[in-house]
């Protein structure tokens, strides 16, 4: 492919967004970043030496599309999205996650740009059907936020068949300084001796945004067959039980305490009544600590010649960031 100059990047005030725009500011490119129009100052000024925001709610479809037919760009690096657990309506889900890639996407193909979407391993369900999830596990729409991944990943891949040089990265849970999700959660959970455990074996499979970052960066070089899926995560899966004691270790000293792992009826009960409640949020909750769920990262490190990271040893990152917090 040609040379790389001009870059548009979707949310790049979010976590995943700002660490990818850091990545790429040396490179001297001309970058572009869409940013939600209520961002606060403090969010935008890190990124305001190296490239320029253009103020657009992903959900404002027509706002969307007018900059888009006023702009051009050698690649679109779409992140930007409503996450998973959010209390918005579905009509807005589907407009920022859907309609907002389809728009982003009908962009690059009209100018010939490389066209990069930024998915879920949710796509395969919170607790996929089959370890270690691949490319062909079976797609489960067990949330709106999955289920708009699943629909967008769709549209990028007709597309594709039209002649579209687009791609689809899906990281899963992603850890690093800066984020207040899944991880610093855990952290915080496993310092208060709040997290229960099921007594066996549970792995988690979880991303560091450094490698995520590289992979996003690599994506503007490397020579890739259209339509391609790459999951991102660590090189392999850890023990939830050997990252608790870690945190503890770390945190205090010692390992976590035995008398917080419990018996699997407990979180079999906690889905219940999730589900009872209908909250997809709780019902994530409870399965993402009782339940293994790991992916097939091979062909993702071999395509991108990306550094090898044990999850023990990068999750100091949060640690740093949780003892200053």
């Amino acid at each position: 492919m040609e040379k790389v100059k001009k870059v548009l990047i979707t949310g790049a005030t979010g976590f995943i967004g700002r660490q990818v725009a850091q990545r790429l500011a040396p490179r001297k490119l001309d970058l572009t970043g869409i940013v939600r129009p209520e961002t606060s100052r403090k969010r935008l000024e890190p990124l305001e030496g190296f490239m320029t925001l253009a103020k657009i709610d992903l959900s404002d479809i027509p706002a969307l599309k007018k900059f888009l037919a006023e702009n051009e760009f050698d690649a679109i690096l779409h992140i930007g999205a409503i996450r998973g657990g959010r209390r918005f309506p579905k009509k807005k889900y589907y407009a920022a996650n859907v309609l907002a890639t389809e728009q982003l996407m009908l962009a690059a193909y009209r100018t010939k740009a490389r066209f990069v979407f930024c998915s879920s391993v949710g796509v395969f369900g919170a607790i996929p059907n089959e370890l270690p999830a691949n490319d062909l596990t079976e797609r489960q729409r067990d949330g709106y936020y999955h289920e708009t991944k699943i629909e967008a990943e769709a549209i990028v891949q007709k597309m594709v068949l039209e002649g579209l040089d687009g791609y689809i990265i899906r990281p899963s849970i992603t850890y690093g300084p800066g984020d207040y999700g899944f991880p610093y959660t855990l952290t915080k959970l496993v310092d208060k001796r709040m997290l229960f455990l099921p007594n066996r074996t549970v792995r988690i499979h979880l991303t560091d945004v450094n490698i995520l970052a590289d992979v996003f960066a690599k994506t503007l070089e490397a020579q890739l067959t259209p339509g391609s899926a790459y999951i991102v995560a660590d090189r392999q899966p850890v023990s939830l039980l050997e990252l608790a004691d870690e945190i503890h270790e770390k945190l205090h000293g010692k390992p976590y305490p035995r008398n917080r792992i419990v018996s699997g009826m407990w979180f079999r009960l906690g889905e219940r009544i999730a589900k009872w409640m209908k909250s997809d949020l709780w019902l994530a909750r409870f399965r993402l600590i009782s339940r293994s769920w790991f992916y097939d990262v091979e062909n993702t490190y071999e395509e991108f010649n990306i550094r090898h990271q044990r999850t023990l040893v990068g999750f100091k990152s949060v640690l740093d960031f949780y003892r200053k917090k």
